[in-house]
């Protein structure tokens, strides 16, 4: 495992605040700031094999990031620091492929436990998590990396053009231009296979295109969008 950490978070502060509470591990990690997900990737280009903390929610990064990190750089561990966020964000987080998750209200000793314990290859979630999951009636331990199912989908030939389309970074008001479309008829489409696939965001959508092969790892260009 390389000792490389990336912390990747928009706020100069969070940086410097991560970096200082990570201070006992400088001695046996090179500990590197991105602040965007353009950033991000050129880091992991060098370094593939590194550990990443990021704020996921932070302005530049977003789960399709961590969808498309994840499926291009299969070694990768990844701890999420965020704000409060609802369950099923959380949920949808870890089957992006995050390893362990904490908030960024946790002490410094669960922020370096998180570390500790997701090189050992174990998950970690600190205790404010673990209590939310719980009052929510959701089974953390039970959730799977990309094992949503996605057999009874029934989807139109149209929708998995859409779909491909999605992933590969386009708007809605380009895949209507390039499909001679509405904008609001690509709305609807897209609000479709959200129901059909039971995602809420765009990174399940291209979960869904990666587990199915519509594209590779290798064609994301992804857009911030819902």
């Amino acid at each position: 495992m390389s000792k490389n950490i990336l912390i990747a978070d928009s706020s100069e502060l969070v940086r410097r605040g991560l970096k200082a509470i990570l201070k006992p591990l400088s001695s046996g990690f090179n500990l590197t700031e991105v602040v965007n997900s353009s950033d991000l990737t050129a880091q992991l280009k060098l370094v593939p094999n590194s550990i990443l903390i990021i704020d996921y929610t932070s302005s530049g990064f977003s789960l399709d990031d961590v969808v498309k990190i994840k499926s291009k750089f299969k070694n990768l561990l990844i701890v999420a620091i965020t704000p409060y966020i609802n369950a099923h964000t959380i949920v949808q987080a870890v089957r992006a492929g995050i390893e362990s998750h904490i908030k960024k209200e946790c002490s410094a000793n669960e922020i370096i436990e998180s570390i500790n314990e997701t090189i050992k290859g174990n998950k970690f979630y600190c205790s404010d998590i673990v209590s939310q999951m719980r009052n929510e009636s959701v089974d953390i331990n039970k959730i799977k990396f990309n094992t949503l199912s996605y057999e009874d989908a029934n989807l139109t030939e149209r929708e998995l053009q859409i779909i491909q389309f999605i992933a590969e970074g386009y708007t809605n008001s380009q895949i209507a231009a390039v499909l001679y479309l509405s904008n609001h008829t690509v709305n609807t489409h897209r609000k479709n296979i959200m129901k059909k696939l039971n995602v809420n965001n765009t990174a399940g959508i291209v979960m869904y295109a990666v587990k199915t092969q519509l594209v590779s790892p290798n064609q994301f260009s992804f857009n911030s969008q819902s």
